[in-house]
């Protein structure tokens, strides 16, 4: 394929998944806005059981970041910790009445424990904001890249997603479904997988929904991460694009580093995230930790769920952590 070829690809794809205006010019959330109350209250509606899961992987140093685009693992300070409370470093804290209490027991009285969490917005499981990917010297709806600064982006930030993404979800558990531990590095889903897992599993895709779609990569990783962040992996094709547009896909989550896969279909970096979520507007979720699910999943037959997964709202953000939740 030519280079030629693949902008013509990317300009097609543009023109027929584009949602600029779609929702006014001044929108900055893109395919959420398809979370209507109606869709909250179908999602809550699915709610048998009240059984919760968690969907994020845990934030600390043990975590898939190499440094690669400068990204870290998680580390976290202690501002005050167990062992100075207990050699007396908090008896500023004491009052004298505890003073008195701590001299006639010999024990110490009150004392705190607290920290520092230092991490890039994308170190864990995070939703991708519409602010983080451009093309042609714009984001998302028209919004110029030039909003991005370094004091945080002034369109599309990461905030505007939180207290929004609350909808049905449905598990695409393509790892289990094939019978393997992951799909190979390399693999891109298409939409025929796509299609072909939801009849198998008698499901429908509505608008307002998000696919939460497991390669099982994550949990053959999760011990010697290797090059999971950036490296080859399986995951969406680019030509899944139009498919994702034409169901009103409110969001996807995915159990990669990059939802997309990895080496890219076409010469253009990560081409998925140009057309879905620099033109689509679409919600995109990486890195969520999907194994419990899975395993949940096995034992009950239940696919399709109450999906809650805010980020935090941190202003202007190219991304933001999530503590995302499945609840049966």
């Amino acid at each position: 394929m030519t280079e030629a070829d693949a902008v013509q690809i990317l300009e097609d794809y543009i023109e027929r998944c584009s949602n600029w205006g779609r929702w006014g010019p001044d929108d900055q959330v893109g395919t959420v806005n398809l979370i209507t109350p109606e869709k909250v209250r179908e999602a809550a509606s699915l709610v048998k059981s009240g059984k919760t899961i968690s969907l994020t992987m845990p934030y600390d140093m043990s975590g898939p970041q190499s440094g690669l685009l400068g990204r870290t693992n998680p580390i976290l300070y202690q501002l005050a910790s167990g062992p100075g409370y207990l050699q007396g470093e908090q008896q500023f804290l004491e009052t004298a009445s505890l003073r008195h209490l701590r001299e006639t027991t010999g024990q110490p009285t009150i004392g705190y424990y607290d920290d520092i969490l230092t991490m890039p917005t994308q170190s864990g499981t995070q939703w991708d904001a519409l602010c983080h990917i451009f093309w042609g010297g714009k984001m998302y709806n028209g919004y110029s890249a030039a909003d991005a600064t370094t004091g945080g982006s002034r369109t599309n930030g990461v905030q505007n997603y939180t207290g929004r993404i609350v909808t049905r979800g449905i598990f695409v558990d393509l790892a289990e479904h094939r019978g393997v531990q992951s799909l190979e590095p390399g693999y891109a889903i298409t939409a025929d997988d796509l299609d072909e897992y939801l009849a198998a599993k008698k499901l429908e895709v509505g608008p307002g929904d998000a696919l939460l779609i497991r390669t099982g990569f994550m949990s053959v990783r999760r011990h010697n991460w290797g090059d999971y962040a950036g490296g080859p992996s399986p995951g969406l094709s680019l030509h899944t694009a139009p498919w994702l547009r034409e169901k009103d896909v409110a969001a996807i989550a995915t159990d990669t580093w990059g939802i997309e896969v990895l080496p890219n279909e076409i010469e253009c970096p990560q081409p998925l995230h140009v057309v879905c979520l620099v033109h689509t507007g679409l919600a995109f979720g990486e890195m969520f930790d999907l194994d419990a699910l899975s395993k949940d999943t096995k034992d009950d037959g239940v696919y399709e769920f109450m999906f809650c997964a805010s980020p935090l709202p941190a202003t202007g953000a190219s991304g933001g952590p999530v503590s995302a939740v499945a609840i049966k």
